[in-house]
């Protein structure tokens, strides 16, 4: 894991060193320790620490008491780590930040996906998360986010299409959708896509995207739609009877989601679950 790598050089520097522990703790010290929520949340980041502590702490045992994606309350024991103490005292704040960034997306993610499952129990729209991650942290977030029951979005740039604005002015297809469908179409032969997703930001387009050739587009993304809007895409795609999914984006929150998932959207992307969810408090207590 690169991320962890990154976080001990971060912690440690070069050559590696904790002043603080080398001056206070005998080397030969070992201690345990246990990992503990001070908040109710759902964990994620768990699976990480082995790689953490191989960096920050050689020699730490470490036993889970839970696993990712499990819901936990206030005082839970999330792990116990045995090992030398300076090392476990290295560990600590990588380790709680890792714990506690990770549990917070989790968490945020999973209080949306009650808030759609609430609205619309017969088939609720599948939360998704966005490329909006903390640069160097996408992997862990986003498996963060399917920790608390969301969905993956397209990982990167590479993977999947998502054909915005700014595309469509470059391409000079913004009114004119058929301009897609030489381009799109050639992209879908070449294959190694994992979908095709336009964006709209009008029921004009929504129309318009809805009259493309069967199978070019996979996904229309509904921008900043209201309610009402969003409602008439659906009825409009049901109408049609195009095989196409309805993904409702911008700025979507707990307070909101609830009505969108009323309106029949197959997907919510929220930007929100990973650029500005409140990290889990954890904590690193010697026992």
């Amino acid at each position: 894991m690169a991320w962890a790598e990154a976080a001990a050089l971060e912690d440690l520097g070069v050559p590696p060193r904790d002043a603080t522990s080398e001056a206070l703790i005998d080397e030969r010290a070992q201690c345990a320790a246990a990992v503990v929520a001070r908040q109710a949340g759902v964990v994620a980041g768990l699976a990480a620490l082995p790689a953490l502590a191989t960096r920050l702490a050689p020699g730490c045992d470490i036993k889970t008491r839970v696993q990712d994606g499990d819901r936990v309350g206030v005082g839970a024991e999330l792990a116990r780590l045995v090992g030398p103490t300076r090392g476990i005292l290295a560990l600590e704040r990588t380790c709680l930040n890792m714990l506690g960034r990770l549990s917070g997306i989790a968490t945020r993610t999973a209080g949306f996906v009650r808030r759609t499952a609430d609205a619309a129990p017969g088939r609720p729209p599948a939360v998704c998360d966005t490329r909006k991650t903390t640069p160097g942290l996408r992997a862990p977030e986003k498996y963060a986010v399917r920790c608390g029951g969301g969905t993956l979005h397209r990982v990167g740039l590479y993977d999947a299409m998502l054909i915005k604005d700014n595309h469509l002015r470059a391409l000079g297809a913004d009114a004119d959708l058929t301009r897609l469908i030489e381009p799109v179409g050639r992209a879908r032969r070449g294959g190694g896509l994992r979908f095709v997703e336009l964006e709209v930001d009008t029921l004009a387009q929504c129309r318009a995207a809805l009259a493309l050739p069967a199978g070019l587009i996979d996904i229309v993304l509904l921008d900043n739609f209201g309610l009402d809007a969003l409602a008439e895409a659906v009825a409009l795609r049901d109408t049609s009877g195009v095989a196409v999914l309805l993904e409702a984006s911008g700025g979507v929150t707990l307070e909101t989601v609830g009505a969108v998932a009323e309106t029949g959207v197959d997907r919510i992307s929220v930007g929100a679950l990973t650029h500005s969810a409140p990290a889990l408090d954890v904590a690193l207590e010697i026992v």
